[in-house]
């Protein structure tokens, strides 16, 4: 995996994601309540406070929770709930670690199907359907990971330019587009609830 992302809008975070596995489902993680450059920003903050280039789940595991906890809690924090977040990345690195030998790549490398990849994903620590379906539509889109029917696993975030998330940002322009979609799908989200509440 070497590619160039255009996720975290940093040249070095961004770097890290196109070349680290484990660095695109942990920004993919934490890309939840928080802008999303802030998200895939976290994995080249958490490796240089580790005091390394990369992130490596055999070290991230067997980690003091606390003492991780406190790597992601330093100013600025990695995350605005930076103690859960450690724990959930800690536990996706847990799980790498007993269901992978520790290699995130593994998670994709020889599924074959996309919905076997979905499975997959699905299966992982603070992965739900939706954050499965759009790590699905990234690996494919832009990592070149390709099982048969991953864009039907993916769903609509498989689409071609569909600028619904991350999987579609390549540049300032596309996150321009995806964040109007978002915008657009809170607004529809409130008129609805609006509507229900008064019946």
């Amino acid at each position: 995996m070497d590619v160039t992302l255009h996720l975290a809008q940093d040249p070095d975070a961004d770097a890290l994601l196109g070349r680290s596995p484990l660095a695109a489902l942990t920004g993919m993680l934490l890309d939840q309540q928080i802008p999303m450059e802030w998200a895939f920003k976290g994995p080249e903050t958490i490796a240089r406070r580790m005091g390394a280039d990369d992130l490596d789940a055999h070290d991230i595991a067997a980690r003091d929770p606390e003492e991780f906890a406190a790597l992601l809690s330093e100013k600025p924090a990695v995350h605005r709930y930076p103690g859960s977040m450690a724990k959930r990345v800690q536990a996706l690195c847990q799980y790498l670690v007993e269901h992978y030998d520790g290699d995130a790549e593994a998670v994709w490398r020889d599924a074959g199907s996309g919905a076997e990849l979905l499975k997959r994903l699905e299966a992982l620590p603070g992965f739900g359907k939706q954050k499965a379906q759009i790590f699905l539509a990234l690996l494919g889109k832009q990592l070149g990971v390709t099982p048969k029917g991953w864009r039907e696993a993916a769903g609509a975030y498989g689409e071609t330019k569909s600028y619904r998330s991350v999987a579609d940002i390549t540049g300032p322009e596309s996150l321009a587009k995806v964040r109007a979609h978002k915008q657009e799908m809170k607004a529809a989200a409130k008129a609805a609830k609006a509507a229900r509440t008064k019946e």
